[in-house]
């Protein structure tokens, strides 16, 4: 924590640094230089490759050795010295290494993807800034710059979300976006503002270390008694209010996740890239770094929130058939699934879950980008009236898509936790450490991993279900339409090679040299420190045993009702289903109630301030004019005409005595006879 470090540390640092710029500093040369040059997604994509290559060369050197820590003064007010600098840990060497990783493919995609958009250039602007913005955020070591990174994650968010401006859907969704993360961002600002009021430093390391000021603080007697102070012990509640605002806007959880599937209105390889290891990680990130100030209730409310948001996800993404909002509803359960993690204790596998869930995540983006493309051009080939990401017109494409298809199958048998991939392991692990958790738990906190364990469930079928109506039985689209010209390929080497890649870091190897065993992964040996639970009960083999065979049956299922269709069936209608369908109604209760009041209040506001404190103003202005026209006429007609009655009366006194002096010397003379007279007649008349 000081201003100088070794000077292999000091390099770190440097490289670290390098990383976090090169990708601000192609979004500069494409903004000021290149123009709508085509040139400009290759910039974008050789910075990343950069960033990746020194991002791995600082993992290396920090990983599961040392922290960093270098900080000079920013700035100082009165006494209070603010310092600025670069934090590396464990934690953020993973999300350093783990943001380009992603970002690479997704930039490489991009470049076919986005090649016939008139944007081209704005796109990769806006890509390069986005991904500067998070690797900065995972770097900072105080509050301050942490904040303002967050915001700056939130804006690029919001640019290209909205990057079609033209869709007045898109316009809809980055405002929505928008609107419900400054919601988070106020909880953060004020979590922040109470963390300072408390501790009086905004370093994260002097307040979340291992030996930090937040961990030495306790509640007493209804005060939150640290080593440099005390306020009451509402406060430490209002901050931890704060930070969870803040997750839930950033990843999504209930109840302010309802922007995220709207945000499918970005490209898709935003999607990809917004959904695996930058925006939506960011809440899950912030969760790690403040992990120490949470008690005991609060990771209690952590798990509650957590679990039902990762089921409620799950329950909507049953019945979805637009691809990409299925993924986005996925992604808010299992973006779930790491908070419930992080509030029974199991800190080491929310972590891990966020690396593994980044790979085959982004993945089956990056395949639905590839099909909805693929079903754009047969409608644009045909002059067809279609959604081209409606699942219910696809079909059988494993056969027209077979690399796609390969690799939609590894991202979502790893999505559902199936052995051999990272996701077993990752998701085992939260579910064995949740029911560990709750054998200390009473009353409906035992239902907990059971309604985890259920949700894993749900999403083999949802899975299953989407790869099924994808890529399996008729293309229904030609079925419908037996005349339509269709040219459909899984495209050239920028779509083949994040694919493969993606692909390949699904499976266990990248992790684990173990499949089964999640105690192995050496990431999740890497934050240990946090927690850990030995293999020494039943439900280390049970859990897992489980979920694999329930999961086999569960896609089974799906397969047979949705491929050979000459089974049983699910009812398309009924309570359940409409709540599916309609999303739990969340959004229809907020536009109808939260919205219209909102609405109902500012017009209630607007007649207010129109009718009773503009008619107050006018009617205290037409007083004013009132009393200013009396004050003019008084200035006019009383000051002024007292003032020229002087001044006449001077002038025409001046006018009299003039006349005595016209230059004569007779006149001098009799005037001189006649003040003599006069004087010796006042002297008798007087005497």
């Amino acid at each position: 924590m000081t201003s100088t470090i070794p000077y292999n540390d000091a390099q770190t640092v440097t490289l670290a640094i390098i990383a976090v710029v090169l990708p601000f500093a192609a979004f500069v040369v494409n903004f000021l230089m290149l123009g709508k040059s085509k040139a400009s997604g290759w910039v974008s994509t050789l910075a990343i490759v950069a960033s990746t290559v020194l991002a791995a060369n600082v993992f290396f050197k920090v990983w599961g050795s040392h922290t960093i820590h270098l900080q000079q003064v920013w700035f100082t007010i009165g006494a209070t010295k603010v310092q600025a600098g670069i934090l590396l840990n464990n934690l953020s060497v993973m999300l350093l290494l783990l943001v380009p990783v992603i970002a690479l493919p997704v930039h490489i995609y991009s470049t076919a993807y986005m090649k016939d958009d008139e944007g081209y250039s704005r796109y990769f602007r806006y890509l390069s800034l986005f991904c500067f913005s998070m690797l900065a955020l995972v770097v900072v070591d105080n509050l301050i710059m942490l904040y303002a990174f967050w915001e700056l994650v939130g804006f690029s968010s919001y640019l290209l979300i909205g990057f079609w401006f033209i869709r007045d859907s898109a316009v809809i969704a980055n405002k929505k976006a928008f609107i419900i993360n400054r919601i988070g961002d106020i909880g953060l600002l004020s979590a922040i503002i109470i963390l300072f009021t408390q501790f009086g430093t905004f370093d994260l390391e002097a307040l979340f270390g291992p030996k930090g000021l937040v961990a030495l603080s306790n509640i007493t007697n209804g005060q939150w008694v640290s080593t440099v102070g005390s306020i009451p012990a509402i406060w430490q509640y209002l901050a931890f209010g704060g930070i969870f605002l803040a997750v839930a806007a950033k990843s999504a959880q209930f109840p302010l996740h309802t922007w995220l599937p709207d945000a499918m209105e970005g490209p898709t390889s935003v999607s990809a890239l917004i959904h695996a290891a930058t925006m939506v990680a960011a809440g899950v990130f912030l969760l790690g770094r403040v992990y120490p100030m949470f008690n005991d209730a609060e990771l209690t409310a952590l798990a509650i929130v957590g679990c039902f948001t990762a089921f409620m996800a799950a329950t909507i993404a049953l019945t979805q058939n637009d691809l990409k909002r299925i993924l986005a509803y996925s992604t808010i359960s299992q973006l779930g699934f790491m908070v419930m993690a992080m509030g029974v204790g199991a800190y080491s596998s929310s972590l891990f879950h966020l690396a593994t869930h980044a790979f085959f995540k982004c993945l089956l983006f990056l395949v639905a980008g590839i099909v909805i493309h693929q079903m754009k051009h047969i409608k644009d080939d045909n002059n067809l009236d279609i959604d081209p990401q409606n699942i219910l017109h696809m079909g059988g494409l494993r056969k027209k898509l077979p690399l796609t298809f390969i690799a939609a199958l590894i991202g979502g048998l790893a999505l559902v936790g199936f052995p051999l991939t990272s996701g077993y392991l990752s998701k085992d692990g939260i579910l064995i450490q949740a029911f560990d958790w709750s054998d200390n738990r009473a009353g409906i906190l035992k239902l907990i991993p059971y309604v985890a364990l259920f949700t894993s469930w749900l999403t083999a079928f949802y899975v299953a279900r989407l790869i099924v109506k994808v890529f399996f039985g008729e293309f229904r689209l030609q079925k419908m339409n037996p005349d339509i010209q269709i040219h459909m390929g899984d495209g050239g080497w920028q779509y083949k090679l994040p694919l493969m890649f993606l692909a390949l870091c699904c499976l266990f190897p990248l992790f684990s040299y173990s499949p089964v065993f999640y105690e192995d992964a050496w990431l999740y040996k890497g934050f240990l420190q946090a927690n850990f639970f030995a293999r020494e009960n039943l439900y280390h083999v049970l859990i897992p045993v489980t979920v694999v065979i329930l999961s086999v049956v569960v896609m089974y299922s799906a397969y047979v009702v949705y491929a050979k269709r000459n089974s049983w069936s699910f009812p398309q209608t009924g309570f359940l289903y409409r709540l599916s369908y309609h999303e739990w109604y969340i959004d229809k209760f907020y536009n109808r109630v939260i919205v219209r009041f909102i609405l109902w209040l500012s017009h209630a506001l607007y007649w207010l301030d129109k009718n009773v404190i503009d008619r107050f103003v006018n009617e205290l202005e037409q007083v004013g004019r009132n009393i200013a026209g009396l004050a003019a006429w008084c200035d006019k007609y009383i000051v002024d005409g007292f003032l020229h009655l002087v001044a006449n009366i001077v002038a025409a006194i001046g006018n009299f005595a003039r006349r005595f002096q016209s230059g004569k010397i007779q006149y001098y003379l009799f005037s001189m006879l006649l003040v003599l007279i006069a004087v010796f007649i006042f002297k008798l008349i007087w005497t």
